[in-house]
């Protein structure tokens, strides 16, 4: 069975690849806030308890941070989709880039408030900042290839 997307240029590939992850994402953090939500309603003592507040707040930081990265990864798609002519290089690094800021900042709320610490965070949250920071280079990249000069 041929791949469909073999005929296609790389802007092509990128964004049919970005829609359909951002897509995903919204679904599957979307989802993550309604059982969040549920935990809450039905007052499940490990989620709702005092104790573990920084748990509650991580976790809905992981399904603010994933919905909102999905939906960067829709606008990216429409970004690449309208604009010709931008270096391959710099929508592949922009790309890349991108797709590790969409794993690494939820996993690191998701997983910093899945092991407390006394109520701190684990160590897991150490993921976000260096998520942010491939973040705001996939940003830059992708506002240089929307002004056309990368």
């Amino acid at each position: 069975m041929s791949d469909p997307n073999d005929g296609a240029g790389l802007p092509e590939r990128l964004v049919k690849r970005h829609l359909r992850i951002g897509w995903w994402l919204i679904l599957g953090f979307l989802t993550l806030g309604i059982g969040l939500e549920w935990l809450h309603a039905t007052k499940v003592p490990w989620y709702i308890n005092e104790a573990f507040g920084s748990r509650r707040l991580l976790w809905t930081l992981a399904h603010a941070h994933g919905v909102l990265l999905g939906l960067l990864n829709v606008a990216f798609a429409a970004t690449l989709d309208s604009v010709r002519g931008a270096s391959e290089k710099s929508m592949q690094i922009a790309s890349n880039t991108l797709l590790f800021a969409s794993v690494l900042m939820p996993a690191g709320f998701w997983l910093g408030g899945a092991v407390l610490d006394a109520g701190d965070p684990g160590l897991a949250v150490w993921l976000l900042p260096v998520g942010g920071v491939l973040l705001a280079i996939a940003a830059v990249l992708t506002a240089r290839i929307a002004r056309g000069r990368c």
